[in-house]
């Protein structure tokens, strides 16, 4: 069992910045692969960005250039930052584990950006 808890979100004007944690319950170094992803209002859950146990990346390509992925495995948690952020990032943001061939979610967090 995995719990991850998301931090971060918020409200801001476009072409802000902004940084997403998202904290494990375990050591991260054990998990295959960890995401970020978002779902906006009437949309599908949609893959933003994700991070594999050896480093490997994979962005969306509506973030590409914008946002990084990373993770610090001493501190059990994973990051997005969001530069030049656009009125369509606003979506409720969830990170997600794969660990042994299950799933896991966090509650979310809300980022809002305005025009």
């Amino acid at each position: 069992q995995v719990q991850l808890v998301e931090s971060g979100g918020g409200l801001v004007q476009a072409g802000g910045s902004l940084r997403l944690s998202c904290a494990a319950s375990i050591s991260i170094f054990s998990i295959n692969a960890m995401g970020w992803y978002r779902q906006a209002p009437g949309n599908v859950r949609e893959l933003v960005a994700r991070i594999t146990r050896s480093g490997f990346t994979k962005y969306a390509d509506s973030v590409k250039g914008r946002f990084t992925i990373s993770r610090d495995n001493a501190k059990n948690t994973m990051y997005l930052q969001m530069n030049s952020l656009k009125p369509e990032d606003t979506a409720v943001y969830y990170c997600n584990a794969e660990y042994y061939n299950a799933d896991f979610w966090g509650q979310g967090t809300q980022v809002t950006v305005s025009s």
